[in-house]
């Protein structure tokens, strides 16, 4: 009796390990907003990033990803939030003051111009920070020398105005708030392989550079 109470307090004990094991330790989220721009483009982009950074740097970050709203109070359980789309993005005072506050408070805002947002998300940033301007980084960044160096800053995955690549950041005492992938296009290069038929050279440098930027949001920033 004594030995089969032992094996299944032991077979109990190793259930809860394995549980508090497989518990995520980050969640992450895509950005919905109004102004009819589609902020839910590219559906594969981020689990996928999720996928390989889960994989490459032993990162425990739920599969599951999440749409949160950008003024929702939910927006403050993700310490990594993408957003992107291809038209108008419009945020209310509410909405900017709530992703505001969000980002203050330690949280991280990537966003990928996915061709046509640009105009429309400068203008919206102004007014969740209306003294800071959107910077380029510097090449010797640290967002580009994690674990995956890009020497040259921004990868560029698809051409669209032949522009080069730009990483532009809002930086406060310090940290990066947010970063903005303007002309690379990494989110298509997340995506799965068959939606926009990029090489897989292509695929494994906007993955890399995803990675990247992860890992310096949560990590290293």
């Amino acid at each position: 009796m004594k030995t089969v109470k032992f094996i299944l307090g032991v077979v109990v004990i190793g259930s809860m390990l394995s549980f508090v094991k497989a518990t995520p330790s980050y969640k992450f989220a895509v950005m919905k907003y109004n102004g009819g721009g589609d902020w839910y483009a590219n559906p594969t982009s981020l689990p996928n990033l999720v996928t390989f950074c889960n994989s490459k740097l032993s990162m425990n970050i739920d599969a599951q990803v999440d749409e949160v709203a950008v003024g929702s109070p939910q927006l403050f359980n993700y310490p990594f939030v993408h957003m992107t789309g291809h038209g108008n993005v419009v945020f209310s005072e509410s909405e900017a003051q709530n992703l505001r506050t969000y980002l203050l408070g330690g949280g991280f805002l990537h966003i990928d111009d996915n061709y046509g947002m640009d105009k429309f998300i400068r203008t919206e940033l102004k007014k969740v920070f209306p003294t800071k301007e959107l910077n380029e980084l510097p090449f010797s960044h640290p967002i580009y020398t994690q674990t995956f160096t890009f020497k040259e800053g921004l990868p560029k995955i698809h051409e669209h105005d032949n522009k080069a690549p730009q990483g532009l950041a809002i930086i406060h005492e310090g940290r990066v708030l947010v970063f903005y992938s303007y002309e690379s296009d990494l989110g298509d290069g997340w995506e799965d392989p068959d939606v926009h038929n990029d090489s897989q050279e292509k695929r494994e440098q906007a993955l890399q550079m995803g990675a990247n930027i992860v890992q310096f949001a949560l990590m290293g920033n």
